[in-house]
């Protein structure tokens, strides 16, 4: 499969190829008329789309389409004119590794950190719990991003975010003598496992909704449940100090009441996960900017950053092409996601900027 990244689309441009279906819904223009409104993707980015005076029904968010489009422009953002549209058959030659952004690792592989992370945790408290809340998330975290459409958006992403935090948090370890690394390890293995039922996603790790109690609790709240039902189902009292703290960690890892977070971090642990939390998403953020922004270059503005990203002359650059993260494999489930129901709006993508 041979076609031009969605990243390097330009006006006026032609295109003809495979694009992966990441929301769809029919809409009516102010004359009353039909059409559809698309968001189609490959592994480098996402574009709008538009097909004019169509009554038909919205293809279903995960599947692949083969279009033939026009690149137009609107509003300063590059939109797509869709001429043709159909399914996949059988005789097509589509490379999923093309279209699905995944994290650079395998995911045996990054799950595999974590458990060895989890066994050589001294204390067992945190070690009983944090085991527990895995063996819960085991299936899932396999193939969820960590977001919709932020940070570490891409099939596996959730594991990519926590395992790259841990490296990062067992440094700071090194550096503070007087932190309880294993609270910290255990803070952040557990402070976005809420997403896992925050989030609707498929094992392609596309998310299109957010689900009935992600929208009306969040991942914070329904992550600080999950961790005190455990600890209950596991013996400990709710007032023992450990799960308490952990607790307190995944409630206050947003930092601010603006970011999510009813409470601000109240002790060092807790105060380190909500750095490396945030510092973690935004090098996310400008690592995929740069990946699509030659040296010497500025980026196109980041939404999450709110701010245009400077890709420096590096002597050896480190932002390679996608090609070089590891490809998605075929036939570990491709099935749709469900029909969206409820569509998240700016506001809720701004409280997940720093998520």
């Amino acid at each position: 499969m041979n076609q031009t990244k969605v990243c390097q689309f330009v006006k006026d441009q032609r295109f003809e190829g495979f694009l992966i279906v990441k929301s769809a819904e029919k809409r009516i223009n102010k004359n009353g008329d039909p059409y559809l409104d698309i968001t189609f993707a490959d592994a480098s980015q996402d574009i709008n789309a538009k097909v004019w005076n169509s009554d038909e029904t919205p293809p279903p968010p995960g599947t692949v389409k083969k279009i033939r489009a026009l690149i137009t422009e609107y509003n300063n953002r590059l939109q797509m004119k869709i001429e043709r549209m159909r399914d996949t058959e059988a005789g097509d030659a589509v490379d999923l590794s093309q279209l699905v952004p995944a994290a650079p690792r395998p995911s045996e592989v990054m799950f595999g950190e974590i458990m060895e992370i989890i066994s050589g945790m001294q204390n067992p408290v945190l070690k009983a719990i944090t085991g527990e809340l895995i063996r819960r998330a085991e299936e899932k975290i396999q193939y969820y991003p960590a977001a919709q459409s932020m940070h570490h958006a891409e099939r596996s992403g959730l594991l990519h975010h926590l395992t790259d935090m841990l490296g990062a948090a067992k440094a700071i370890c090194a550096c503070y003598s007087y932190l309880d690394q294993d609270l910290l390890l255990a803070g952040v293995i557990v402070h976005d496992l809420g997403k896992l039922e925050e989030m609707i996603a498929s094992k392609l790790g596309s998310v299109t909704e957010y689900s009935k109690q992600g929208l009306l609790l969040g991942h914070i709240v329904t992550g600080v449940a999950d961790i005190r039902e455990t600890a209950r189902s596991l013996g400990f009292g709710e007032d023992d100090e450990y799960p308490l703290l952990l607790a307190h960690m995944v409630l206050s890892h947003h930092g601010i009441p603006e970011y999510g977070s009813p409470k601000p971090p109240m002790f060092p642990e807790a105060e380190v996960l909500s750095w490396l939390d945030l510092l973690d998403s935004r090098l996310n953020e400008m690592q995929a900017a740069l990946s699509r922004t030659r040296q010497g270059a500025f980026s196109d503005r980041v939404f999450a950053l709110d701010r245009r990203v400077y890709h420096p002359v590096y002597q050896n650059d480190s932002y390679p092409d996608e090609e070089e993260q590891v490809p998605f494999e075929p036939g570990s489930g491709e099935e749709d996601l469900p029909p969206a129901r409820v569509k998240p709006d700016d506001a809720e993508r701004a409280y997940n900027r720093f998520l």
